[in-house]
């Protein structure tokens, strides 16, 4: 199976947005709690520095976002969020767009990609990120409210560019 990353265009926006918000709806990873509209969608992917897609036979399965951890003084620090669709998860769509977005946030001029709450449960990603030589420097006890309102331990990460 081939796996092509690349950015997005304008008319991969519904499959990004669907993909999205099957992660929002399993309440186990990103913080957004609502749904993104084609709308809302539109400018939330227009105001990230960078958005990869991952392609599969000329279907997207699987997106980052690229964009600022912090401003000013710490403004080097990137941030991402990823995203792949439940049915091709375990085929390491995740760790070629982890991959990608380290190369392209260096390409950018950030000099750290910073992740900042890692939900405990999230294994496959702990384990990607571990993979790839992420440093984990903490955890948040309950930093995480899960879709069925119990809190999980969140971790950090990090990994230079």
């Amino acid at each position: 199976m081939e796996v092509i990353v690349e950015k997005y265009r304008e008319n991969d926006l519904a499959d990004l947005v669907e993909i999205w918000n099957e992660v929002v709806d399993e309440g186990a990873a990103f913080p957004q709690t609502e749904n993104l509209t084609a709308e809302s969608g539109r400018k939330f992917f227009e105001n990230q520095d960078y958005v990869g897609v991952a392609r599969v036979n000329n279907r997207i399965e699987g997106l980052y976002i690229l964009h600022p951890n912090n401003i000013g003084r710490c403004g080097h620090q990137a941030n991402a969020s990823y995203a792949v669709r439940s049915q091709m998860r375990g085929f390491k769509i995740g760790e070629k767009l982890v991959k990608d977005s380290l190369a392209k946030a260096g390409e950018l001029g950030y000099r750290l990609l910073i992740f900042n709450a890692v939900v405990k449960g999230n294994e496959r990603a702990v384990r990607l990120y571990e993979k790839l030589e992420f440093v984990k420097i903490g955890e948040a006890p309950g930093g995480f409210l899960m879709k069925d309102g119990t809190y999980q331990d969140t971790m950090m990460f990090y990994h230079t560019v």
